[in-house]
């Protein structure tokens, strides 16, 4: 039988540790919000930037010369730009994105290197043996545009001097409350839009389309990248206040089981008592 002051213990500990998960939903909940609509309100920016790159891309170009991030070539190496969490607790999210980026690796036959964005990711390839090319940490929960900045330029000046010849861009996509998916999806080189014959391209640039596609070909790169750091926070304040909740039931449930746990403990020491009082009485009348 388990010591009830055993049993007394443990319960006040669980109970300490609901509490404190209960705070660490709170909390999650309030910081998604916020994440959310960051996340949200940049979607319909970073779609309309992404159309009218592909429309500028798609032009014929005056000059015949192509833009260094629009080159496509032999692919020798790649680069991958992983974005995890600095934090965990916060359920199956960085496990799905490593297994994600780690299978993604081991099918290619070429080198990939690594630009990770967040701790989680960087213990991962590191524990792993990969070649990390680049590491930034501490990004925080509501970054700016400046704050992502210089993982912006190290992708750029990396395809542009030909030290890699593909970008991929892994993050977790923020579906909803309860769905994040991972998603791995091509940065580099800019895909051109493809077009029917018969459709005629719907903008008009001036100066140029080549010198408009000179200024926002490093821009939409920065938005791709400072978006998708922006779902990749949503989905972690997301899938964290679902685990935080998930811990709270479960502390709850396993505190109502040893509380049952206990009353029976004690009630098998009431009896035993009543059966030793019970006894040495008999034995006193005889």
């Amino acid at each position: 039988m388990i010591s009830p002051r055993l049993l007394r213990r443990r319960i006040r500990s669980i109970q300490s540790t609901a509490k404190i998960t209960k705070a660490m939903e709170m909390i999650a909940t309030a910081r998604m919000r916020r994440a959310q609509e960051q996340a949200l309100a940049g979607r319909p920016y970073a779609e309309k930037i992404s159309r009218v790159i592909a429309d500028l891309a798609a032009q014929p170009q005056d000059n015949g010369a192509i833009h260094p991030l629009l080159e496509r070539r032999e692919v020798k190496k790649i680069a991958i730009l992983h974005i995890t969490t600095d934090r965990g607790l916060c359920g199956g999210l960085n496990a799905n994105m490593n297994r994600m980026v780690a299978t993604f690796i081991l099918e290619q036959t070429v080198p990939v290197v690594l630009i990770t964005v967040g701790r989680k990711g960087r213990d991962f390839m590191l524990r792993h043996a990969r070649n990390l090319r680049a590491e930034f940490t501490g990004i925080g929960d509501r970054p700016t545009l400046m704050d992502t900045l210089p993982i912006s330029r190290v992708v750029i000046d990396d395809y542009t001097t030909g030290y890699v010849d593909l970008v991929y861009l892994a993050y977790s996509r923020f579906t909803s409350t309860m769905v994040q998916r991972p998603t791995l999806e091509p940065l580099l080189p800019v895909e051109p839009a493809v077009f029917p014959k018969t459709e005629s391209l719907e903008y008009i640039y001036e100066p140029a389309p080549h010198f408009v596609l000179g200024q926002l070909l490093p821009r939409f790169v920065q938005i791709e990248v400072y978006h998708a750091i922006l779902e990749a926070i949503a989905s972690e304040q997301s899938a964290r206040m679902v685990a935080m909740r998930n811990a709270t039931e479960n502390a709850n449930e396993l505190i109502e089981d040893l509380i049952i746990t206990l009353n029976k403990a004690r009630q098998e020491m009431i009896t035993k008592e009543l059966l030793d009082i019970t006894g040495g009485a008999e034995a006193l009348a005889k």
